[in-house]
């Protein structure tokens, strides 16, 4: 691990991008424009065909490829891409009329489409765009690969500062023999600290054994712990061995150490001092070397000072302490994470679902009582529900979306006729429906047309009814 945490932030592979178009002309003249006015590297390829073995041969941040290009079509090239999960945005462009085509492409997955030629000044603008989104999907995986190759912490990400200094705390300490203690509020991560931690020391290739004190009763832990000898209680038909002597070798995490009973603390205080125990009615001594982490959401200082927590168990276990912050402490961290688990949630043959503006905003209001473990089931939740792969707010569990601020979007008045508030909510919808479909054309309104299904006249006319400036989304930036 780096010595300090400036060291800890990742590079991301620089963004380039690649042009899949079978007319040179038309080919070399996109280059040029992009090169000019974003500044990077920009590639070719002249069909599909060349342009998937270019992909699979170095990381693209954003292809550009026509529909209907020799050897393998657009169509196909993107089927490609989505079986092979290649980590790239997908912009497609089309002559007028293969519009049908581009919407079927935008319904796979693809960011947008453009009929040829494109105006130079749109195009650009609706690439930086999608390049922006690109960055945050590339940095989610980089950071992965970072802690996987370098620092052993498997699914643990954050760019949080705290996190940070955890992260090089469990550096400094996974190497020696010490016990540690994880405190933290429940699903803010702790066994995937004790993993890390375990993972970091030269005890990784033996085995990493977790027993949670809180889930059995004071007569089933001490048998899970300690095991038993055949006949020392009713149903013990032989001799089972504990939890200690599995992880003989390696690493024993005791979660929720704060709800073990005071009689069971006493035993669990000789193990850790002599490294020996015997089993539930049995007399000879087992010797074991066990790396014990210990965890708990209690507070175990309050816990002392009313005697329900032994303080010289206390001061075994916290050799080693590390406080883990909920996530409501650390806003940082949703947005990484929301897009880590829109990818380990896609669905085969998908690229991963993506979260909208107005959900976002709910979960970065949200106050995450569950933390991320509850940001990861609301994820999971949203990528099962949402359609064309776009999480949004009804895409949500309730107990995110109340506590985000969603509210009922219906008021009922009695003293006004049905008819008149059914106008009016439709109306309002219908602006809104036509507000959220411009923002995605970029107030393109024969694409608003084509999402809504409207005639491009019957759009401009309910545009004009509310008075919507298209112009104004031309340089919306997300």
């Amino acid at each position: 691990m780096p010595d300090s945490a400036n060291q800890t932030v990742v590079s991301v592979v620089p963004q380039r991008i690649l042009i899949a178009e079978d007319v040179e002309d038309t080919r070399t003249t996109l280059q040029d424009l992009l090169k000019l006015s974003l500044g990077l590297e920009v590639d070719t390829a002249e069909d599909g065909q060349k342009a998937l073995q270019m992909l699979e041969e170095k990381p693209y941040s954003l292809l550009i490829t026509d529909l209907r290009m020799p050897k393998l079509s657009g169509m196909k090239l993107i089927e490609a891409i989505i079986q092979r999960r290649l980590p790239v945005t997908v912009i497609v462009t089309t002559g007028h009329g293969g519009v049908p085509e581009a919407v079927k492409a935008m319904q796979m997955g693809a960011y947008d489409f453009f009929i040829k030629p494109p105006e130079p000044e749109h195009l650009v603008l609706v690439i930086q765009r999608a390049l922006r989104e690109r960055s945050l999907q590339d940095e989610v995986a980089a950071l992965r690969q970072e802690l996987l190759g370098r620092h052993s912490f498997q699914n643990v990400l954050s760019r949080s500062p705290r996190m940070i200094e955890i992260f090089e705390l469990i550096s400094q300490v996974a190497h020696t023999q010490s016990t540690v203690l994880i405190l933290g509020e429940t699903g803010t991560g702790k066994e995937q600290i004790a993993r890390a931690i375990h993972q970091g020391s030269t005890r990784k290739d033996a085995p990493f054994i977790a027993v949670n004190c809180g889930a059995l009763n004071e007569n089933l832990l001490e048998s899970e712990l300690f095991g038993h000898e055949k006949g020392s209680f009713t149903g013990a038909a032989g001799t089972r061995k504990g939890r200690f002597e599995v992880a003989n070798g390696g690493t024993l995490f005791l979660d929720e150490i704060g709800d073990v009973p005071m009689s069971m603390q006493v035993r669990l205080l000789r193990v850790l001092q002599e490294r020996r125990f015997e089993r539930v009615g049995g007399t000879e001594s087992v010797e074991v070397d066990v790396r014990v982490i210990a965890a708990t959401h209690r507070n175990v200082d309050q816990m002392i000072k009313t005697g329900a927590f032994r303080d010289d168990l206390y001061y075994r276990l916290n050799v080693i302490r590390i406080e883990l912050p909920p996530l409501r402490e650390r806003p940082e961290d949703i947005r990484l994470l929301a897009a880590h688990f829109c990818q380990r949630f896609a669905r085969p043959g998908h690229p991963p679902a993506s979260v909208s503006d107005e959900a976002m905003e709910i979960l970065l209001k949200c106050p995450w009582p569950g933390n991320v473990r509850q940001l990861e089931n609301a994820i999971e939740h949203g990528c099962v529900t949402a359609r064309e792969d776009v999480i949004l707010p009804k895409n949500l569990p309730l107990d995110v979306a109340r506590t985000g601020g969603i509210k009922h979007p219906f008021n009922v008045d009695l003293t006004r006729p049905l008819p008149d508030q059914l106008a009016e909510l439709t109306a309002a919808f219908e602006e809104r429906y036509l507000r959220r479909a411009l923002k995605r054309t970029r107030g393109h309104v024969g694409k608003c047309a084509t999402i809504s299904g409207l005639s491009r006249r019957s759009v401009t006319d309910k545009i004009a009814q509310y008075q919507i400036d298209k112009t104004s989304f031309k340089t919306d930036a997300e």
